[in-house]
């Protein structure tokens, strides 16, 4: 009779490969998730920041801090970013993604009890634990990205950045209904739309945890590990992955994100102030804003296709031409003339788009998978400080020199994002 030992040994010694899903199917899925999640919180984001500064003007009795929320919102943000990429990094994306909508929820709900209780003190810290919400809408888009292809990265990123503008069009949509249903609650008026913002962050939440499955970074990394440990052995793996952190990319592609995103708060922030200050209400001011922020998102698709068709140094380099002449616009269009600065801010969110969709496409290439969401938190955190940055210098800069001054200058910061596009170029041909 046939001995089954050397066999058995021999299995022992090569178990048979793990079977996982196939990456398209499984990416597919995962885009759905993200999406769904991201109407969601988009929602909750935008119906928030809506009223955040009129609440605090509201319990103040003042207009002194009414800017404040902007501010507790992005330091919040930038803490939930570190958070959330290190549980990424740690658990993968479900937990982290679901952890930071979760504390979303908490702010929310804690905005709506310091209402009840006019306690400006824990509105303020809630609207900290608020700005959770904020980073890991952002931090979504990595997520998107972990599965795909590199030659489909930037479409499968866009994807999920272009979702947020479905929920972030109807949150403030909400604000009166909400207000009137936080009314017949016993709730003050303005802190309806937070009701919304709590649910929608919670749901937000509850659809990661619940279907987001397989997770698309830990399903990357063992397909990663399984596909080179069959060609090269498991030496190699540790070999390649210190290779691949040295790889070009990180640096440069963070410096486009953060110039962008310094530049186009700044010129936000002040274009009502300056319309304002020529004679024009809110319902003009809204309707520039309204054009700047679906200038933001709304061209994500066609931005991820050109990154994947045309490269990534292309169109990052491009964001800087275009929010120059955003700039430039700003600066010379007249006070009186609405069509003018709405083209003006519409460049200005066109050409962040192009720097967050690139920037974000050329750090997700450089990254190892083994560090990849750790450090994609740390870079959200710059960006962040970079929007707070660019939003507390702009009020400055305008009350010294005035708008245009302000609209130029940006204009011409944003060229930086050449000098660091093309370093990363360098180091790729050498």
């Amino acid at each position: 009779m046939t001995s089954t030992a050397p066999a058995a040994s021999a299995a022992s010694r090569h178990p048979a490969p793990t079977r996982h899903p196939r990456p398209a199917e499984a990416q597919r899925r995962v885009l759905t998730v993200l999406v769904a999640s991201q109407v969601l919180s988009g929602a909750g984001l935008a119906a928030g920041i809506t009223v955040g500064a009129l609440l605090a003007q509201d319990m103040l009795g003042s207009a002194g801090l009414a800017g404040l929320p902007s501010a507790l919102f992005t330091a919040g943000s930038a803490l939930a970013a570190v958070a959330v990429g290190r549980i990424s990094q740690a658990h993968g994306r479900r937990p982290g993604l679901a952890a930071g909508y979760l504390a979303g929820a908490v702010g929310s709900a804690g905005v709506i009890a310091a209402a009840v209780l006019d306690a400006p003190v824990l509105l303020f810290a809630a609207l900290f634990v608020y700005g959770a919400g904020t980073a890991t809408n952002l931090q979504a888009r990595y997520a998107g990205a972990d599965l795909a292809a590199p030659a489909h990265r930037a479409r499968a990123l866009s994807t999920v950045l272009v979702a947020t503008t479905l929920g972030g069009v109807v949150g403030p949509t909400l604000a009166s209904p909400t207000g009137d249903l936080a009314h017949a609650l016993g709730i003050p008026r303005l802190a309806g739309p937070f009701l919304l913002a709590g649910v929608a962050y919670a749901l937000a939440a509850g659809v990661l945890t619940l279907w987001l499955r397989p997770d698309p970074l830990l399903l990357a990394r063992a397909l990663h590990a399984a596909d080179r440990t069959a060609a090269s052995g498991p030496a190699a793996v540790a070999t390649s992955d210190a290779a691949e952190r040295r790889g070009p990319g990180v640096l440069p592609g963070a410096v486009v994100m953060i110039v962008t995103q310094s530049v186009m708060v700044a010129i936000m922030t002040m274009t009502p102030v300056h319309m304002h200050d020529h004679g024009h209400g809110t319902t003009a001011s809204g309707l520039v804003i309204a054009v700047h922020v679906g200038a933001m998102y709304l061209p994500s698709p066609l931005t991820g296709w050109l990154v994947d068709r045309h490269g990534r140094v292309a169109v990052a380099a491009a964001s800087g031409v275009t929010l120059l002449g955003a700039g430039i616009l700003a600066a010379v269009a007249p006070g009186d003339s609405v069509a003018l600065l709405a083209l003006a801010l519409a460049l200005l969110g066109l050409g962040w788009n192009f720097g967050l969709v690139s920037g974000t496409a050329i750090i997700t290439d450089a990254l190892p998978l083994a560090t990849r969401a750790r450090t994609q938190g740390l870079v959200d955190v710059a960006i962040a400080v970079a929007g707070a940055t660019g939003g507390m210098a702009s009020g400055v800069v305008v009350a010294a020199a005035g708008f245009p001054v302000l609209a130029l200058a940006g204009g011409v910061l944003a060229l930086a994002v050449l000098p660091a596009i093309a370093a990363s170029a360098r180091r790729r041909e050498s």
